[in-house]
């Protein structure tokens, strides 16, 4: 995306496209509200837009030049530099017709100096013009697809500049050492240091403590942001689908006594403490010469390895009844866990907790959940059964304790977006090679090389170093109109 020097003015549709009550056209550009009064006209027919004050509104009709109406509209202006885009902006409310949506802006385009916008070209202008960082313009995106209250929160916080202001204030400590250091360069014949190499090592430790945590809570906030995958996984008859109907409280998957059911992935949505998690209900694992329930096998191992988190549904009345070991239970658990994803172990039918009780209270290096006090499959089909719903809402709890949502407050910075993560973990990398410079020794040009380093992936962050490259990256990825 190849980006102008904006002194041209730009059109787009920014409400969804579709039909609708109402539609949003949205101009930015120097002749945003010259262009508008080319082809509007007021109850008044002498009103001129240019003569208005700026954040007001105002009833009337857009018409083509051989003066036919295209609709009636309500136009709201902003003037320079009080607006989203610091330029002048008008916005036309029109009636949500496409076809009427269509007319209007091709009366713009083909009438007038007005282009088409690219995609996040809005957001893209207010970003250049200073309105907003980088990473506040790109939580503009998040804000649009939130989809949870977590992920609406976070996106605001960022969006208020939050993240940007521990950025920024990280960078600012580093950029005041390094221009001493590079002070120091231009005193080289006489040996001075203004930069104390003792409180830099502190500096850099202490940063990077920061950095080390905002990186940890990439997870967390990569589950907000996009929802958490999350299989339903374990052998045929363990209790998945019923597992599944529980949480959605609705009967989403069929439920039967006989094994091998589900032969594909069922898998639907629902909110926990405003996190999306996405439930995906998978075949039972196990060997079978069943063609179309071995596609389903395969699948369901697929998904597993594709989740950021397991509830991995184990039948104790397998161990009470002999069908397994105590041994083959713990190996069913080590195959599990060998995939090094969050994984949750839902112990079901806990009626035959006394036959294995002691050894899962003494193993305590695995995530686990008694639950459910009952022997047949049919649990939790009664939605009132006041016990079946206590230990839902228990399992829900130990969800969210597992992907450590409970590790994080409502005012606590989390790194959502994967281009942050990455800048995070370069400007990481860079202050240890400047630990390692400071513990060799080695002279304040290196050293500051090694700083400016972590300067510029801690700037690319907010856009106090950027390219064309880069934004055209980010912004390509917006929806048109915004």
């Amino acid at each position: 995306m190849k980006y102008t020097d904006f002194s041209d003015t730009i059109i787009a549709l920014s409400t969804p496209a579709g039909r609708g009550a109402i539609a949003l056209v949205r101009l930015s550009g120097k002749e945003a509200i010259s262009q508008t009064q080319t082809f509007f006209q007021g109850l008044n027919a002498s009103k001129n837009l240019l003569e208005q004050k700026t954040h007001t509104v105002h009833f009337g009709t857009i018409r083509n030049l051989e003066n036919e109406i295209l609709d009636e509209v309500v136009v709201t202006i902003f003037k320079a530099p009080n607006s989203f885009t610091k330029e002048n902006v008008v916005e036309i409310s029109c009636h949500g017709s496409p076809f009427i949506v269509k007319r209007i802006i091709q009366n713009f385009l083909d009438n007038s100096p007005v282009r088409y916008a690219k995609a996040g070209e809005f957001t893209q202008r207010a970003f250049l013009n200073g309105r907003f960082d980088l990473a506040q313009a790109e939580a503009v995106a998040d804000l649009i697809a939130a989809d949870s209250a977590a992920s609406h929160k976070v996106a605001i916080s960022q969006l208020r500049g939050g993240f940007s202001s521990q950025i920024k204030e990280l960078r600012q400590q580093l950029l005041d050492f390094v221009s001493l250091i590079e002070l120091e360069l231009d005193f080289g014949e006489e040996d001075v240091e203004f930069a104390e190499r003792e409180k830099l090592t502190q500096l850099v430790k202490t940063i990077q403590t920061v950095i080390e945590q905002l990186l940890s809570s990439f997870e967390l906030g990569n589950a907000i942001k996009n929802g958490v995958p999350t299989v339903i996984a374990g052998k045929p008859n363990a209790g998945k689908s019923t597992l599944l109907n529980a949480l959605l409280n609705e009967e989403k998957a069929i439920v039967s006594e006989i094994a091998g059911t589900t032969r594909d992935f069922i898998e639907d949505e629902i909110s926990i403490e405003g996190i999306a998690f996405r439930f995906i209900d998978t075949a039972g694992l196990r060997y079978t010469e069943d063609k179309v329930e071995s596609i389903g096998v395969e699948r369901a191992r697929r998904k597993m390895s594709e989740a950021s988190l397991i509830l991995y549904v184990i039948d104790l009345s397998e161990l009470f009844n002999g069908v397994i070991s105590k041994k083959e239970f713990f190996e069913e658990i080590k195959e599990v866990e060998e995939l090094n994803i969050n994984t949750l172990f839902v112990l079901n039918k806990s009626d035959f907790w006394e036959k294995i009780e002691n050894e899962i209270e003494n193993k305590k290096d695995f995530n686990w959940l008694k639950t459910w006090a009952k022997e047949s499959n049919t649990i939790f089909t009664q939605a009132n059964n006041t016990t079946d719903r206590e230990d839902i809402e228990k399992l829900k709890t130990k969800i969210l304790e597992v992907i450590q949502a409970d590790n994080f407050n409502a005012g606590d910075t989390l790194v959502t977006n994967t281009r942050h993560y990455e800048s995070l973990r370069n400007a990481n990398l860079a202050l240890d090679d400047v630990l390692n410079a400071l513990e060799m020794g080695l002279t304040g040009d290196l050293l500051s090389l090694d700083l400016r380093t972590a300067l510029e992936h801690l700037g690319s962050i907010t856009g106090e170093v950027s390219n064309d490259e880069i934004l055209g990256n980010i912004f390509g990825k917006f929806c048109i109109g915004k």
